[in-house]
C-alpha cells in the first residue's frame, strides 16, 4: 500500500487477499476512514498503521524454557523436557520439541550462543545436519544411469 493514495474497501480487500467483510470489519474495530462520504475511503498512510499495530498486538514472544505451537497458537513448554537443536547456519538453527499440551511439533529460532539463555535448566541435544554434496571434500562418483542394467540383458 501506498501510503500518499486513498483506497476504498474493495481496492484493500483485493491488495491483501480479504474478503469486503473483512476490510469493513476493520472499519469497526478502529481503521480510520476519511469521511462518511460513499464510497468509503481509507488513507494509506492509516492503513498501514492500523495494520501494524494490529500485527504487534498478535504477537506471542516467548518466554524462556518455551517454544512456539502452531496447533495451540501459544508459547509452550517442551514435553519431557526434551528439546533438540538443528542447526542451520555455523551460528543459529531451529529448537524443535513436541509440546507438552497437544504433542505436536513445537519450534524456536535461536543463535547457538543464546541456547542456555532461551532454554534455561533444560538438556538440549544438539543435532548435526545432514551434509550437502557442495559441503563434501569427494563427491560421490555412484551413479544409477542404467547402464548397467542395458549390458546385462
Amino acid at each position: 500500500m501506498k501510503i500518499h493514495f486513498s483506497y476504498a474497501v474493495e481496492e484493500i480487500a483485493r491488495t491483501f487477499g480479504v474478503h469486503k467483510n473483512t476490510v469493513r470489519a476493520w472499519l469497526k474495530q478502529g481503521l480510520p476512514k476519511i469521511d462518511e462520504s460513499r464510497p468509503i475511503l481509507v488513507h494509506g498512510r492509516e492503513l498501514r498503521a492500523f495494520l501494524e499495530n494490529r500485527r504487534k498486538a498478535a504477537r506471542r514472544c516467548c518466554p524462556p524454557g518455551t517454544l512456539y505451537c502452531l496447533k495451540c497458537r501459544e508459547p509452550r513448554s517442551p514435553a519431557f523436557g526434551m528439546v533438540d537443536y538443528i542447526p542451520i547456519t555455523g551460528a543459529a538453527g531451529n529448537l524443535r520439541a513436541l509440546c507438552s499440551t497437544c504433542e505436536k511439533l513445537i519450534h524456536r529460532r535461536v543463535g547457538k550462543a543464546h541456547i542456555a539463555t532461551v532454554m534455561p535448566n533444560i538438556a538440549v541435544q544438539i543435532t548435526h545436519h545432514a551434509q550437502h554434496i557442495r559441503e563434501s571434500d569427494v563427491p560421490s562418483l555412484e551413479c544409477d544411469s542404467g547402464k548397467d542394467d542395458e549390458n546385462h540383458d
